[in-house]
């Protein structure tokens, strides 16, 4: 497995070794050593998956401290647009995003440490996405900024969006908790 920076600190890229044969093929989504190594977490507390359908968007979400959480993701089936954006105060990267293909063919992931949004939108019929979260979910903590209010360049021109995800703040009137650390 390749473990890419990005140009948001603290986010890495994520391209496996995909094994492949008559069979089929087979991905390693995680290893605790290369990880750590890389100064990613290696304990998750909650692992999911969302099925998307054609024109979905999803997001851009994330937990309030004292609940936020790092987040691995990836998409088993499908393809999907994924996109991470930075709200800590104090990074060099606060306010801009990073857009990647994520899918069952290439079996790239993205990580993100606390502090960063995360939203996608499917590429095709549809798409299933898996996540690993270092903290439990916590409603009351559970919140987001608009996907339309930070500069992405969607490729959907009318997303079918959730309630919930058209009622978030834009980004221009969250003020956000979050706070960049250097790492160590």
């Amino acid at each position: 497995m390749r473990i890419l920076p990005t140009a948001i600190p603290g986010c890495f890229q994520l391209v496996p070794d995909i094994r492949a044969d008559e069979r089929g093929s087979f991905v390693k989504t995680f290893r605790a050593d290369l990880f750590r190594a890389h100064g990613m977490a290696t304990e998750y507390a909650e692992e999911y998956f969302s099925l998307s359908k054609r024109n979905v968007m999803r997001g851009l979400h994330f937990q309030l401290p004292p609940h936020e959480h790092a987040k691995l993701v990836y998409c088993v089936q499908g393809a999907v647009q994924d996109v991470v954006l930075d709200l800590r105060r104090g990074s060099p990267a606060y306010g801009r995003h990073l857009s990647v293909e994520l899918s069952a063919q290439n079996g790239h992931m993205l990580y993100l440490p606390a502090g960063l949004a995360h939203g996608f939108c499917t590429l095709g019929e549809q798409a299933l996405m898996m996540y690993k979260v270092t903290s439990a979910y916590a409603p009351e903590h559970d919140s987001g900024v608009r996907w339309d209010s930070a500069g992405i360049d969607w490729p959907l021109a009318a997303p079918v969006l959730s309630a919930r995800d058209q009622g978030f703040a834009t980004l221009a009137d969250f003020d956000s908790p979050f706070v960049y650390r250097e790492p160590a």
